[in-house]
């Protein structure tokens, strides 16, 4: 068995070896951005492509509400919420002010209105009226928008309210709204159905009777950069102009941040090139069948002589086109001795990847099925119907 192993490390090392290309993060290849700090990573993997001045905490304005977002769609996957769930407006989050779609007290309106409200018009109301449904309060809701922020290793983030106005203490970086970005569209990507609307409306309902009113997305790289799908904008006298802005082309997917940039031309410009550069630059390797054909490993004492294993999931790496000579490797390794009995989806080996001989990754191998301990009882039945087909 532990031959094998030794074999197979090799082989796929020498065969599975890929040329790549990339750069490492820093500096500015696309020219001066006027944001006081930005960052540009991948999205699948997560690999920082660009930052200047990336952990220093700013004021995040509006794009507090990815948190808020996040949090709602955390609610709906586990079945807490639901999008048809009627949401009625308290005084405190009819008073906010702001961007707002005004909501006034005592109005109804569905989650996924409200949804749309927050992805779309920023709405502050809005926010409000989602926090106090989910938590009680503002002040709960933003107690857990902190707890998430912690689990998620944002370290030089403090949130005070649940929307983005300015307050005292209430900070994120660029580091740390690209980790809750990229949390939120790659664990609910259900979230582009309504930050990439252009315009909508919805209709007010209130005591006094029914009303339309308009929604114009805040974002406007949504209809003037080709992928560009979302993400959240914020502006005040304080933050400046901020945004996360998330755009995919075929299948590579980036998360830009600016903040503190002097007005809102300056904010989509600084984006734009650093989403252009990106574009031009990124390659995502992506190995889609780390096994090969190798699907069974040999095991003693089972029942079975052998046992299917498998991945469980896929490799992603990013680089950039620019960088010269790299080359990834992979080596599988299993167990050197595989003893039943073995259960379902257990972890029986790993694949290791290697960029220039250095780990850059590692997924586990499981098993396919179970394979039960050979017993006497079964050994004994193995040997009469043996016996039977031999005479």
């Amino acid at each position: 068995m532990k031959r094998r192993c030794v074999v197979l490390m090799i082989f796929l090392s020498l065969f599975f070896a890929v040329p790549v290309h990339g750069e490492t993060a820093g500096g500015e290849p696309f020219g001066e951005i006027s944001a006081e700090s930005a960052l540009l990573i991948e999205s699948s993997t997560g690999k920082v492509i660009f930052e200047k001045e990336a952990d220093v905490p700013k004021s995040p304005a509006s794009v507090t509400k990815i948190m808020t977002l996040l949090l709602i769609f955390e609610d709906l996957s586990d079945g807490k919420i639901s999008l048809l769930d009627q949401v009625t407006v308290s005084n405190h989050a009819a008073s906010m002010g702001g961007s707002q779609v005004f909501l006034e007290e005592g109005e109804i309106q569905t989650v996924e209105t409200l949804i749309k409200c927050i992805a779309v018009s920023s709405a502050n109301d809005g926010c409000v009226a989602m926090a106090e449904y989910i938590s009680g309060s503002e002040e709960a809701f933003v107690d857990r928008m902190n707890e998430k922020a912690k689990a998620l290793g944002m370290k030089n983030t403090h949130f005070v309210n649940c929307c983005g106005l300015d307050a005292q203490g209430h900070l994120s970086t660029a580091r740390d709204i690209g980790i809750m970005s990229r949390e939120l569209t790659e664990k609910y990507p259900d979230i582009f159905q309504y930050s990439s609307i252009w315009m909508d409306e919805f209709v007010h309902k209130t005591s006094k009777g029914e009303s339309s009113f308009g929604l114009s997305n805040t974002n406007k790289l949504i209809k003037t950069y080709q992928g560009c799908n979302g993400l959240k904008t914020g502006s005040t006298s304080k933050a400046k102009f901020c945004l996360s802005a998330t755009a995919t082309r075929k299948d590579i997917s980036l998360i830009a941040v600016v903040m503190g940039c002097p007005d809102s031309k300056q904010r989509s410009e600084d984006v734009r090139k650093m989403l252009d550069y990106g574009f031009a630059n990124v390659i995502v390797y992506e190995d889609e069948d780390p096994l090969e054909s190798w699907n069974v490993v040999e095991i003693s004492g089972g029942e079975r002589e052998s046992v299917s294993i498998h991945s469980g999931e896929k490799f992603h790496y990013t680089l950039l086109k620019n960088e010269e000579g790299k080359q990834i490797t992979k080596n599988v390794k299993i167990l050197q001795e595989i003893y039943a009995p073995i259960k379902k989806d257990e972890v029986i080996g790993e694949i290791d990847y290697l960029l220039d001989g250095e780990v850059i990754g590692t997924i586990p191998i499981y098993s396919s099925e179970e394979v039960k301990e050979k017993t006497y009882i079964f050994s004994l039945k193995s040997l009469w119907n043996q016996v039977r087909l031999d005479t």
